[in-house]
């Protein structure tokens, strides 16, 4: 007679399934882990900077699985577990991302959804942009303006190669908005440019071949960052930074050298709050009708009625005004 042949038996001797195990939603605390600047990233790895006392040392680093593949940017302060010594070959782990103080973005192109974090913790924007050669696109920095403003970043602008045209053409676009200015000219007097970027955390931004890496060269000595030059056929410079260094400045300070762009999408931005950054401006249009944009399109803005009554310079709200379109408009 055969043995009694039960349904139990067969659960019972089963292989065990595959993930049968409940996973966890604890992970570890890494209660050990040490503070780091990140000052670049280079296909997948970063480098980092540890500051112990009078100890600094550079590390290099890659990412926790659980952050993701882009959670970590340039100027970021990360924690990080693992072999933290520097010595070549070495190999840490960041594992936590500090919680960013500011974050310069931007979008391809102004339909694209997708966000891209230039810098983290920035609290300056410097566009630079060259007087000539190759020729300022006013539209470029109008959009870098707005993303500063978006972000909360002090804009400044930076103008390069005044030894060939007159800069008055450019800083008068842009008096009526009070950005500040500063004149970098090759091979002379920098102390006005240090003055501005004194223990700041300063993003360049502008496009190729304006002079943003001969910038950063006369400025931290030994940082040999590349430079290039302009093409005489199209006008365009050649990309010679390919991705965000962050560097020490001797006199106090960071600055953070990006790679030149030719686009600076900004569906990100909600026009609406970039009123926000203007105070004299937001406190004239408390009487706008709800949902007011404050574009020139808008049929009872108060800001019309502002500049009839001689409350605002016409030139302030044009200026103001020509930042909103410029969201919709192209960057070249």
């Amino acid at each position: 007679m055969s043995p009694r042949h039960d349904i139990e038996d067969d659960r019972r001797y089963q292989r065990p399934r595959r993930r049968t195990r409940p996973r966890t939603k604890n992970r570890p605390a890494h209660g050990d882990a040490t503070e780091a600047l990140v000052t670049t990233v280079d296909r997948g790895r970063y480098t980092l900077r540890f500051t112990d006392g009078h100890d600094v040392r550079t590390v290099t680093a890659m990412t926790a699985r659980a952050l993701g593949r882009k959670a970590v940017v340039v100027g970021d302060r990360v924690r990080v577990v693992g072999d933290v010594s520097g010595t070549e070959g070495s190999l840490a782990r960041i594992v936590d991302v500090v919680p960013r103080v500011s974050a310069l973005r931007r979008t391809a192109d102004d339909d694209d959804p997708v966000e891209r974090i230039i810098v983290a913790n920035a609290d300056q924007l410097v566009i630079v942009t060259a007087v000539a050669d190759p020729e300022p696109r006013p539209r470029l920095i109008d959009r870098a303006l707005v993303a500063a403003y978006d972000e909360g970043l002090d804009p400044l602008l930076c103008l390069t190669k005044v030894d060939l045209a007159n800069p008055e053409a450019v800083l008068s676009t842009y008096r009526p908005l009070g950005v500040p200015n500063v004149v970098a000219v090759r091979g002379g007097d920098l102390q006005p440019v240090r003055e501005r970027l004194r223990d700041r955390v300063s993003v360049l931004v502008g496009h190729s071949g304006v002079g943003k890496s001969t910038l950063v060269n006369a400025l931290v000595p030994g940082a040999e960052r590349t430079t290039g030059h302009v093409n005489e056929v199209t006008g365009r410079g050649r990309h010679t930074s390919t991705s965000a260094y962050a560097l020490e400045l001797p006199f106090g300070g960071w600055v953070v050298d990006t790679p030149g762009i030719r686009s600076f999408g900004l569906a990100h931005v909600d026009p609406r709050r970039l009123i926000g950054a203007f105070g004299d401006l937001h406190e004239l249009t408390v009487s706008c009708p709800r949902g007011c944009t404050h574009a020139t399109v808008e049929p009872e803005c108060a800001l019309d009625e502002a500049m009839v009554e001689g409350r605002v310079e016409a030139q302030r709200v044009d200026s103001f005004r020509r930042l909103l379109d410029s969201r919709d408009s192209p960057d070249h």
